[in-house]
């Protein structure tokens, strides 16, 4: 691993990538220190201890909305409008006709990405500040406008320094930065699996059955991130001209999880949703019924896990078109072995698919209950592991890895992975 690090300093160009990467990750946490002006701070640290909504609305932002400064929002409008752009690409024919017109087409559905996140902030960020109204010091119509344009500021200020990052960096600069607000958590996690060894709540036992446990479930998270399905593909051989072309063997990489975090985050999405109406809603069998779906409990996990699954099929269904794949297969002279082309290696495909998908959508609701489970297995509270920080981490650590490896062979050095 040393000479595999020395090998990137010597590149002066991987080695501005580095250094720029790192300062932009200051950048990001000086950030998350910077208050939004007119909030009682105390009054927010209240409402994140009860374990209600903010709080878990606190676990996936990262720990930046317990502080409630300019980034508390984080990135998740740009995300949410990312995944909206997706969806409409399918349904939309213009978005689909860009998304095929190559690098043009992308700059134009990234600037529609930009407005959209602006939108949606600015939406989110009103929706907190009205939420949050016992914590505005003057909660007059300026002053919601103020912390609503503040906050909307600091996500578009994210947005703008995630792209950065992927232009003058290394890697996806908006998955860093989620990557490291949720690497900045780690040190917190520590400190309070310490603080229970020493008032005698928990046991070296714990701690050594919580490390086992992360330890297993980093390396299954990495074996199924990494899982695919190879599809054998013959291509004929044709004449074009005076050259011939194809007469090679190739294949289709069908990924196990080929929807990403992204069912974890519409389950979560929808779960979420009669909690937060009952927050406002002061009628005492709406709360009762909210009850039933907090966090933890038989309700949550079970509906929690069924959803996962429902939108793992959708999304993948959604992004990945099996009948367009075949009809690229057939118009450049491809075929499955023992298969015709057309609609049977369609059929084959979307069997296959089908079949994968299944242990991809297992795979992700049992990692999105996995908190659950080391609280029970470990009684360790307060410290989490698992669902969509796990995988994002894991799969953003990877992903940076192979960025790196390829910059680094393209100049005749050994890489990280042999």
């Amino acid at each position: 691993m040393l000479s595999a690090l020395s090998n990137i300093l010597k590149i002066p160009e991987l080695r501005q990538k580095v250094v720029f990467t790192l300062a932009m990750f200051l950048v990001f946490r000086a950030g998350t220190h910077v208050p939004v002006p007119g909030v009682d701070a105390s009054t927010i640290e209240q409402l994140f201890t009860q374990g209600n909504l903010f709080g878990l609305l606190d676990l996936f932002s990262g720990g930046a909305l317990s502080k409630f400064s300019v980034f508390a929002m984080s990135i998740t409008p740009y995300i949410n409008a990312s995944i909206i752009m997706t969806l409409l690409t399918v349904v939309v024919p213009k978005l689909e006709q860009w998304s095929k017109e190559g690098e043009e087409g992308r700059k134009k559905i990234t600037q529609i990405t930009r407005y959209g996140t602006v939108v949606l902030g600015f939406v989110q960020a009103v929706g907190m500040a009205l939420g949050l109204k016992a914590a505005i010091i003057n909660p007059s119509v300026g002053s919601i406008l103020l912390v609503a344009l503040t906050l909307t500021a600091g996500t578009t200020f994210l947005m703008w320094l995630g792209e950065q990052i992927t232009e003058k960096g290394i890697g996806n600069g908006i998955s860093l930065i989620i990557f490291a607000g949720i690497v900045s958590r780690l040190p917190d996690g520590i400190n309070v699996i310490f603080q229970y060894l020493k008032a005698g709540t928990i046991s070296y036992f714990n701690v050594v059955l919580f490390l086992i446990i992360a330890l297993a479930m980093v390396i299954f998270v990495i074996a199924i991130q990494q899982g695919q399905r190879r599809i054998p593909v013959q291509y004929a051989k044709r004449v074009v001209g005076r050259k011939m072309y194809g007469g090679h063997s190739s294949h289709i990489p069908l990924k196990v999880n080929q929807a990403g975090v992204i069912p974890i985050i519409f389950a979560s999405s929808v779960l979420m949703f009669p909690v937060t109406i009952a927050q406002f809603i002061d009628v005492e069998w709406v709360k009762t019924a909210a009850g039933w779906f907090a966090w933890g409990t038989a309700l949550n996990t079970t509906l929690y896990a069924l959803l996962i699954v429902f939108f793992t099929y959708f999304y993948t269904a959604v992004t990945l078109n099996i009948s367009d794949m075949a009809e690229n297969m057939k118009k450049y002279g491809g075929f499955i072995p023992g298969l015709r082309p057309g609609k049977p290696t369609a059929d084959y495909l979307d069997r296959v698919m089908t079949r994968i998908t299944l242990v991809g959508a297992v795979f992700l609701a049992f990692i999105a209950v996995l908190p659950n489970v080391v609280v029970w297995a470990t009684n360790i509270q307060g410290v989490y592991f698992g669902g969509t920080a796990l995988l994002i981490v894991v799969g953003v650590a990877l992903d940076t890895m192979k960025q790196i490896e390829s910059l680094i062979l393209m100049r005749h050095y050994q890489g990280f992975m042999k």
